[in-house]
C-alpha cells in the first residue's frame, strides 16, 4: 500500500509555486521523495523559497517563466529535462484573482485572469505533455477553485476561468488518457492565502463563510496535500478527469 502512493524518485514541476497553496503543494511533494521545480516570476523570491527547501534536505531547483508566453514555458521545459529529467508530475497551479464587479470590471483584467489561469496552464501542460507522451506516462494536476462550481459577487472572471479550467481538464483527459497520462484537477475551497486575505479579515465575510461551511472554518493548505499526492501516484492509474473538491463540505451544502 506505501508504494502505491509512492513518488520517490519523481520529478515534478509547480507553477506558481511561490504563493500559500504552491508552496503547500511543492513541500508536500518533496516530503514525499519527488524532486521539485518551483515556478514564478520573481527570481529573487523563487531563489528564497528553493534555499529554504534545500535547507530542509530536500531536491529543489528553481525556473523563472511566465505560463502565458509559450516560447518561454517551451525553452523552460526543454532545460528542465535536459538539466533535471523529465517531469513526471505537473502542478498547474499559477493563478491570479482581481475582484470588481463584472460591469465595472477593466477589460486588461479580464483578460490577465484568463491569460494565466486558464491558458498558462493549457500552454505548460502542452509543453510538458510531448515528453510524457513518448514516454507514456505521467500526471497533470489542474487546480481549480470551487468556483468551478459556484458564483459568488465580484469575482465572475476569476470563476469563468476556472470553469473554464474543470472542462480543459476532461479534454485533456479525454485527449491523453490512451498514452497512460492521468489528468485531474484540485478544487480548494477557501484557505487562508495571500488571495484570500480580503475574506478573512473582513469579519462578515468570515461569518458567513464559516456557517456556510459545515467544518465551520477555512482550510489549512495542508490540507490539500493527501489529495495531491493520490493524484500524482499509481493509486489514482484509473482515475482520470476529474476534480476533488477540498472544500470542509461546501458544495455539499446548500
Amino acid at each position: 500500500m506505501k508504494d502505491l502512493f509512492s513518488i520517490e524518485g519523481k520529478i515534478a514541476l509547480v507553477t506558481g509555486s511561490t504563493g500559500a497553496l504552491g508552496m503547500a503543494f511543492t513541500k508536500g511533494l518533496a516530503q514525499q521523495g519527488a524532486t521539485v521545480i518551483l515556478n514564478g516570476r520573481n527570481k529573487k523570491k523563487l531563489d528564497g523559497k528553493v534555499v529554504e527547501l534545500q535547507n530542509d534536505g530536500f531536491k529543489a531547483f528553481a525556473y523563472v517563466f511566465d505560463v502565458t508566453n509559450g516560447a518561454l514555458v517551451n525553452k523552460a521545459v526543454q532545460d528542465i529535462e535536459r538539466e533535471i529529467g523529465p517531469i513526471d508530475i505537473l502542478v498547474n497551479n499559477a493563478g491570479i484573482q482581481v475582484r470588481a464587479p463584472l460591469d465595472e470590471f477593466k477589460d486588461e483584467d479580464w483578460q490577465n485572469i484568463i491569460a494565466v489561469n486558464l491558458t498558462g496552464a493549457y500552454i505548460v501542460a502542452k509543453a510538458v505533455v510531448q515528453s510524457m507522451i513518448k514516454r507514456r506516462s505521467g500526471k497533470i494536476i489542474n487546480i481549480g477553485s470551487v468556483q468551478n462550481e459556484l458564483g459568488r459577487p465580484n469575482i465572475a472572471p476569476y470563476a469563468a476561468s476556472k470553469g473554464g479550467l474543470k472542462m480543459l481538464t476532461k479534454g485533456m483527459a479525454v485527449d491523453w488518457a490512451k498514452y497512460n497520462i492521468q489528468v485531474n484537477g484540485i478544487g480548494p475551497g477557501y484557505f487562508k492565502t495571500e488571495m484570500t486575505k480580503a475574506l478573512y479579515e473582513n469579519p462578515e465575510f468570515d461569518a458567513w463563510l464559516r456557517g456556510r461551511t459545515p467544518s465551520n472554518r477555512w482550510g489549512n493548505p495542508d490540507e490539500l496535500i493527501g489529495a495531491l499526492i493520490f493524484l500524482a501516484s499509481d493509486a489514482s492509474s484509473y482515475v482520470n478527469g476529474h476534480m476533488i473538491y477540498v472544500d470542509g463540505g461546501l458544495l455539499a451544502s446548500v
